[in-house]
């Protein structure tokens, strides 16, 4: 994460009108329903099987049951509780409001209906769970509101939104406003078949979006329907698998990207309401597009209408600032040790699987949750029970976090932005790891992008920087992202750190992208860079789709798209990405001519193979041998230095003949042509 100027509930109530991610129907009316159903999961253990019958509309959307779960962790559905459900109760049509204040002297609601006034909807105390919770009649979809809170502790008072409010006023305004999640999805066809789509041996190639400023209208960002079918048809031509979202979680500070959340279970009212939002990933998945969403559970803004020191104390937040305080992004850290806390963490990444139907979470700032001492002086910082520096609670989340959500979406990524070497990111927790499904590799990132930026006459002296991963490259299930945090803060775009003229820096990026793509692992693209944007993202202005008039853009664009399709349509390039029998390197000691040859291979095809030669100096190589694991033809299936791309046109005539000639440890080799900074994939045709 980069630094930022930011970051199974209960039965016995039923509701007369539950917000899901269906069509809903108005009630008063008979209902039966399993509590086993209702309850999800509690951690092992499965709630008795008991229906319950009720007539009436009730009191209360809590029951004891709910009020366990919450007060334990446990509860995953907090949005069905709390915050505000219009309902219709005894003939009156209002709103149920909900809220967790446990140090509060008194809670009410104020908004639209009753002049902001404090005195009319008190709300009534919940007891020992903390929440507070009463029915208003008259009150209806569309009114603003926000709770009035009177700490027990030293006369504070304050305004807050609602924490788990699912629609929220377009900032600078920060009232929360009544809302549904009524919504008619069409995306039967696509949840039924993503468990494939999103497996470890599936091809995953992640396009990764700004809403604000992929592309904009005249008069600023397009709305979530405005952008639903321009984005889908562009991600589908370019032959990307997914997409992921920069937060869209409501922020107050637009210039956080979205990573400084307020609302928690809220898309941002700048695009649109929660069901254009729900339109927007609907018609991705029509298209055949998974959504993967960046969610934040690392830390929130100060904002006095947020989460901090909500009724009057440190709620949300460790009241110690050597815990609760992150020094980079002047921000609040979440109290994991909680029980509530855990519930509404746990229920806000739920949410946003279930009501939005969202394909995956990207989990940011992961490295910032597991150290103690991340980003801190000596000091500055408070050891764990044992003098570590692990922080055991923000563990223990993690953990949990991703076996809840795996026993409910078993056909969903968990994926960490996790910085550092914490072992065991993406491996089960029943073996000591944290349960992720996948974890970026920003050392991968980072070598890469280092040695890309060096004269290809030194190249040879930074070899290492090539080969280095491969190490550790099946220690995790690896994403290898080109990230936005690669493209802001003076770093420049990616076209802006190749060297050389403009030739060479096109070349560079194309065999840039050829190394990502011939490597193990998923794949993640930040916008813009696939056609060579030359200046740095800004998320106040559109990208310069324009540069596509211009033809080495248009045919670095033509170049991504063929090699995402190239990586689709063949399982050696994506079958076997975790472990080590997808992969060899068939010469990575070649420094003096900075060149790179491996294999790739595949589980479903065995016979069949890629092989990938990569030539980073501007030098063409001529008859370079590299051996190879089959006789037989060799299709040249891409080349980058195919005039179609920008390229100079060398290459292997589209393929060569593999001759009984032992080399690199096999039987056969290969007489190539390697264009200058250039990439060709080859694939054996089985005889």
């Amino acid at each position: 994460m980069a630094t930022r100027s930011k970051k199974g509930s209960g039965t016995e109530g039923e509701l007369p009108k539950r917000r899901t991610s269906g069509k809903t129907t108005s009630a008063p009316r008979k209902r039966v329903r399993k509590v086993q159903e209702e309850a999800q999961i509690v951690g092992a253990d499965v709630v008795p099987s008991v229906s319950v019958t009720t007539e009436e509309t009730p009191a209360t959307l809590l029951s004891d049951w709910d009020y366990h779960l919450f007060n334990e962790g446990s509860h995953h559905r907090l949005w069905d509780k709390l915050g505000s459900h219009p309902i219709e109760r005894d003939g009156l049509v209002g709103t149920m409001f909900a809220v967790w204040a446990p140090n509060a002297r008194s809670v009410s609601v104020v908004g639209d209906w009753n002049g902001w006034s404090p005195q009319s909807n008190p709300l009534e105390s919940r007891g020992a769970s903390g929440i507070w919770e009463r029915f208003i009649p008259g009150v209806h979809k569309g009114m603003k509101y926000k709770y009035h809170i009177v700490s027990q502790h030293a006369g504070y008072e304050v305004e807050k939104a609602d924490p788990v409010g699912i629609h929220h006023e377009t900032p600078p305004r920060t009232a929360s406003i009544v809302w549904d999640l009524d919504y008619e999805w069409s995306d039967a066809e696509w949840m039924r078949s993503r468990a494939a789509r999103n497996a470890l041996t599936a091809p995953m190639s992640i396009y990764e979006v700004h809403i604000g400023s992929w592309r904009r209208g005249e008069y600023g960002p397009l709305s979530y329907r405005e952008i639903a079918g321009q984005l889908a048809d562009y991600v589908r031509k370019m032959n990307f698998t997914h997409v992921e979202f920069m937060p869209v979680m409501e922020h107050p500070f637009y210039g956080s990207w979205g990573y400084q959340v307020t609302g928690f279970f809220a898309p941002t009212s700048r695009y649109g309401t929660p069901q254009d939002f729900m339109y927007l990933v609907d018609v991705l998945h029509q298209n055949g597009i998974g959504v993967i969403l960046d969610w934040v559970p690392s830390h929130f803004p100060t904002d006095e209408h947020g989460l901090s020191y909500f009724d009057g104390t440190h709620l949300y937040e460790h009241a110690d600032p050597r815990k609760g305080f992150h020094p980079d992004w002047q921000s609040l850290i979440f109290n994991y040790g909680r029980n509530e806390v855990r519930s509404f963490l746990l229920s806000s990444a739920l949410y946003w699987l279930d009501t939005y139907h969202a394909d995956g979470l990207r989990v940011d700032a992961v490295a910032s949750m597991l150290y103690l001492d991340y980003s801190r002086k000596h000091g500055e910082w408070i050891p764990n029970d044992f003098g570590g520096r692990e922080n055991i609670d923000a563990i223990t989340f993690l953990r949990r976090l991703n076996e809840d959500v795996y026993k409910v979406h078993p056909d969903v990524q968990v994926i960490a932005e996790e910085s550092t070497a914490w072992p065991m990111v993406s491996r089960p927790t029943y073996v000591g790891g944290l349960g992720f499904g996948m974890k970026w590799d920003m050392g991968w990132m980072h070598d890469t992008l280092r040695y890309f930026s060096k004269n290809p006459i030194h190249r040879k002296f930074h070899h290492n920087d090539l080969t280095f991963r491969m190490i550790y490259a099946f220690t995790e299930n690896f994403v290898l992202p080109l990230s936005h945090d690669e493209v802001v803060y003076g770093k420049g775009s990616l076209i802006g750190k190749m060297p050389g003229d403009d030739w060479q820096k096109f070349a560079n990026l194309r065999l840039l992208f050829a190394d990502m793509y011939s490597q193990p692992g998923k794949k993640l693209l930040f916008m813009g860079g696939e056609f060579g944007q030359w200046r740095e993202w800004n998320h106040d202005a559109s990208l310069d789709w324009w540069l596509l008039d211009y033809s080495p853009h248009a045919a670095l664009q033509r170049w991504v798209e063929d090699l995402a399709r190239t990586y689709r349509e063949i399982p050696a390039l994506h079958e076997i990405d975790t472990s080590g029998e997808g992969f060899e390197w068939i010469d990575c000691c070649d420094t003096e001519n900075s060149i790179v040859s491996l294999i790739r291979k595949s589980r479903s095809n065995p016979d069949q193979s890629v092989i990938v030669a990569l030539n980073f100096t501007p030098i063409p190589r001529h008859n370079y041998m590299v051996g190879v694991p089959a006789g037989g033809p060799w299709r040249e299936i891409l080349n980058s230095d195919a005039p179609l791309y920008g390229g100079s046109g060398q290459g292997n005539m589209g393929g060569v003949e593999a001759a009984p000639i032992p080399l690199h440890g096999r039987r056969w080799s290969v007489n190539l042509t390697l264009p200058p900074l250039g990439a060709v994939f080859l694939m054996n045709e089985p005889q």
